[in-house]
């Protein structure tokens, strides 16, 4: 055989090995449109589609008026007015809960156990809420609310008492959520975002003398020595007036802090 004859069977064998290997798919049937073809009109499928949601929203609307009717039926008069500008309270039963938060049943996924229940959002990208804020879970204890959770910027926060309600409260657990957000970026050495956080805190926390301390020692490090002064002596303006109340525990526990703030003021004054 010569080569050339070779060459060629070799190449013949190969050819047919490759189309052994090939793989054939068989194409789901396409609908090929010629000129004067018509699409098929959509208009009967969108009305109807139309009407399931107009129909769903109806039953909706229907069932939230429902609730809202037996909610109003017989209630105290802070629960009333509560649950009419749409606010969940301490105290209300579970069909005030959902008329405060202008919801049905179906927003809720609602675990009992006795006579204690859990609500919480029955989807994830729809959470129950009240003019407050969004309500991540509500507890249930015979038949009233008894604790509120509420999903704000800086965390969860909870109601479980009417002090826990007031604006003042409100302010507080925000600038707590803020100092707790201030101390974690200190410790990844983010000094610049934490002293806005601890700026936020302290028009929360007005009278919380380690949020001043806690600004002291981040103008401090970063060689603000001027602004650093200023911050260590209201700290300690702010626990000499703590220790004049007779809060002594508190005082007793800044003693350290009290120490340090001291001590940096005379080695920044020198310089």
């Amino acid at each position: 055989m010569s080569s050339r004859t070779m060459y060629r069977a070799l190449a013949i064998a190969a050819c047919a090995a490759a189309a052994c290997t090939q793989q054939h798919v068989n194409p789901e049937p396409v609908t090929v449109l010629r000129n004067g073809d018509r699409v098929a009109n959509a208009d009967a499928e969108v009305a109807d589609a139309r009407d399931r949601v107009a129909a769903e929203q109806a039953r909706t609307t229907y069932s939230r008026d429902s609730i809202m009717a037996a909610a109003m039926i017989g209630c105290a008069p802070d629960v009333c007015a509560a649950v009419t500008r749409g606010e969940v309270a301490l105290g209300m039963n579970e069909t005030q809960l959902m008329a405060a938060t202008r919801t049905t049943p179906a927003a809720w996924s609602i675990r009992r156990a006795a006579d204690a229940a859990i609500y919480t959002s029955a989807r994830m990208e729809q959470t129950p809420r009240d003019m407050v804020a969004p309500v991540a879970l509500v507890q249930i204890q015979k038949g009233e609310v008894a604790a509120i959770a509420y999903a704000e910027p800086n965390g969860v926060r909870t109601v479980a008492k009417a002090s826990d309600a007031t604006a003042e409260a409100q302010a507080r657990a925000t600038g707590e959520a803020l100092v707790r957000e201030g101390d974690m970026l200190v410790a990844s050495g983010d000094l610049d975002a934490a002293l806005a956080h601890y700026d936020r805190a302290s028009i929360l926390l007005p009278n919380d003398p380690s949020v001043e301390y806690k600004i002291a020692t981040v103008l401090d490090k970063q060689l603000r020595p001027i602004e650093a002064i200023v911050r260590y002596q209201r700290f300690l303006h702010q626990m000499e007036l703590e220790r004049i109340q007779a809060i002594g525990d508190a005082y007793a526990k800044q003693a350290e802090a009290i120490a340090h703030a001291k001590e940096r003021i005379i080695v920044l004054e020198k310089h």
